[in-house]
């Protein structure tokens, strides 16, 4: 049926069961985002990427695994990672005999972070992660945090390049978010919407501009749920303005835009309307992301799937009735996210000289 694959669904547990696999096979499906729920061990996450890609070997392996507190894999051999703060201090210590410091030294280590990070995915079978963060920091946002390498978006994008980098040299994509940038507000977008009320011209001269440097070297980008409304009054997600005359117009991005997960609070609300998870999906296609995020919905608090169902049947009938044209274009941009080469087997990687290199050099 489908050219284009837009949904990235979750599953409740540690292995896949009938439900979890029908759902996969649908055609609109195009991958899986995992949790720590989903983790019990190196040889059970193995196993369960394993089973997913028998179900359909072009599913898209996702995960939140920044490093610092947002990394959903820690024990079992998976090196705490720093969070990305601890980069940008690094960049700003004098350098000094017998320390690492100054900005060369840090961005060997962002190189080091991302080849780690990647890399130990990769051993599992993971294919993706929603990394980095291009946020600013200004020291308004708990959300954002210590998640953000620096306030400086020039020390942002040098960091946050030798961190694709190093993803790259893993076999791994990368993923800049929260475009335009989240750092400047200090409401969490899981709980609220957050308003940023600074001109375009402002934004882009700080906030966005890590995006239109990297913007050859990214192969994803999630927008932010913040509304500018000097801007639009959509949040920027939602917004045609934002994902369609700025990020690929004026910013010549060509990779693949993300939608965050659409059951945050801030995720279904369009000037004061809240939507249907369907309506939520068409709203973000229709701006312009070419997949969209539907978490923490196969638990059973959530409704078992339920809302997972709905979108599945309501991007179908919504085709159908020509509310909604598939993209050929964003297939291809989901495709191009599939690592081309198999990742090391988990005991060749820690014996390699690159992996242990890489230990060597994170803060």
């Amino acid at each position: 049926m489908a050219v284009h694959a837009p949904l990235i669904i979750d599953i409740a547990g540690t292995a896949l069961n009938a439900v979890d696999r029908q759902r996969l096979r649908h055609p609109l499906v195009g991958g899986l985002i995992l949790f720590s729920r989903n983790w019990e061990s190196r040889v059970q996450l193995t196993a369960l990427c394993k089973s997913i890609k028998r179900v359909r070997a072009d599913l898209l392996i996702c995960v939140d695994h920044e490093g610092g507190r947002v990394q959903r894999f820690k024990t079992d051999g998976f090196t705490h990672v720093p969070p990305m703060r601890a980069l940008g201090e690094m960049w700003m210590k004098e350098p000094q005999a017998g320390r690492m410091a100054g900005p060369l030294d840090a961005m060997r280590a962002a190189t080091a972070c991302g080849y780690v990070l990647g890399a130990e995915l990769r051993a599992c079978g993971v294919d993706f992660s929603f990394a980095p963060v291009l946020d600013l920091d200004y020291g308004e946002s708990s959300v954002i945090g210590d998640r953000a390498f620096a306030r400086d978006p020039r020390v942002v994008s040098m960091l946050a390049q030798s961190v694709i980098h190093g993803l790259l040299q893993s076999g791994m994509g990368s993923c800049g978010k929260h475009f335009p940038g989240h750092g400047f507000v200090k409401a969490d977008s899981h709980l609220a919407i957050p308003v940023d009320r600074r001109s375009l011209k402002s934004i882009l001269a700080e906030d966005a501009a890590p995006y239109r440097w990297l913007g050859g070297v990214l192969g994803g980008v999630m927008p932010a749920h913040v509304i500018y409304p000097k801007v639009d009054s959509r949040p920027a997600g939602f917004s045609r303005i934002w994902l369609q005359d700025v990020l690929r117009a004026k910013l010549g991005f060509g990779g693949a835009v993300f939608s965050d997960d659409l059951s945050m609070a801030a995720a279904r609300v369009i000037n004061g309307r809240a939507l249907s998870y369907t309506d939520a999906a068409l709203a973000a296609l229709g701006a312009g992301c070419d997949m969209v995020l539907l978490c923490n919905q196969s638990l059973a608090h959530a409704g078992a799937g339920r809302p997972i169902d709905e979108v599945i049947d309501g991007l179908a009938q919504a085709h159908i009735e020509h509310r909604w044209t598939m993209d050929e274009c964003s297939e291809e941009r989901r495709l191009a996210l599939l690592p081309k080469l198999a990742g090391h087997d988990w005991a060749d990687l820690v014996r390699s000289s690159d992996y242990m290199q890489a230990l060597d050099w994170l803060p």
